[in-house]
């Protein structure tokens, strides 16, 4: 028994075919433009048949009434070869939003009847720029078809509503290569930063232990110089002028010394005499 499924309602730009021109030795872009134009809020989400070739960014979403979104799709590199037949497609399906029912959640899309799935079929055309050594674009398409009862695209990735677990699945894939490559650079980059830490810091204490022992050596030069000058000829000199201040004063000239008591006799002499006369 073969069930009437309702038509797309949302418009698709392109409509049946996504193109991709090469070289494809880099990430190729191709985009889609989804529009409601109805008055109720449709769910769609995107498949392809080639989920780990492809990134899909939003794979999944809600389209308010007379709205648009743009999707982008990412073919990753790969070697191109013109002879090999091309068999990726994607088909967007859609279905509208149930009254009363939370919106983009993963049970929707399990409780949903295919009578209510709207689905859009493109297929995926590859093509060379031409030059001198390509004489034509080349365009590789093929005949398989995408139906919602094949396993990779029917059943939707449980961490992420309406997204299908092989697409999920690619890109988690990609993220993780290119997360490991840079957790792995930057975990180098941070050991070049801790040894560079460690050799700032012995240099810093060498400094100062450097430091301390010229301190230390000019200390005991001082010290040193200190005690030593007591022994030296002006030490020696400031002792030999040294007097005690209760000794008598030194006479100019030795020689003198048997003058000067004659002198006194001879005054003391004479004043005797006089002191006598004065008496008697």
């Amino acid at each position: 028994m073969t069930t009437n499924k309702p038509a797309q309602l949302l418009i698709i730009e392109p409509a049946y075919e996504l193109k991709f021109v090469g070289p494809f030795c880099t990430a190729v872009s191709s985009y889609m433009r989804l529009t409601n134009p109805t008055e109720h809020i449709i769910m769609f989400k995107i498949k392809t048949t080639a989920p780990k070739k492809y990134c899909v960014r939003p794979n999944w979403g809600v389209l308010e009434p007379k709205d648009t979104i743009e999707i982008a799709i990412i073919l990753q590199p790969f070697n191109f070869d013109a002879t090999e037949k091309n068999k990726h497609k994607f088909m967007v399906q859609s279905m509208i939003l149930p009254p009363g029912r939370e919106e983009g959640t993963e049970q929707l899309w399990k409780d949903a009847s295919p009578d209510d799935l709207m689905d859009s079929k493109l297929r995926c055309v590859f093509e060379m720029p031409m030059d001198s050594n390509q004489p034509a674009a080349v365009t590789a398409t093929a005949a398989a078809t995408v139906t919602s009862q094949q396993p990779t695209n029917a059943t939707p990735n449980k961490n992420e509503s309406g997204v299908s677990a092989m697409e999920s699945q690619h890109g988690s894939s990609a993220s993780n290569e290119d997360d490991s490559g840079l957790i792995a650079e930057v975990k180098k980059l941070q050991e070049v930063e801790r040894a560079l830490r460690q050799e700032n810091l012995a240099l810093k204490e060498k400094m100062f232990k450097m430091r301390l022992d010229l301190e230390s050596k000019e200390q005991a030069q001082t010290s040193l110089g200190s005690l030593g000058g007591s022994g030296s000829p002006s030490s020696a000199a400031a002792a030999a002028h040294y007097t005690n201040p209760y000794s008598p004063p030194a006479l100019a000239n030795p020689q003198q010394v048997p003058f000067i008591y004659v002198a006194a006799s001879i005054v003391m002499a004479i004043f005797g005499l006089i002191l006598g006369k004065f008496v008697l």
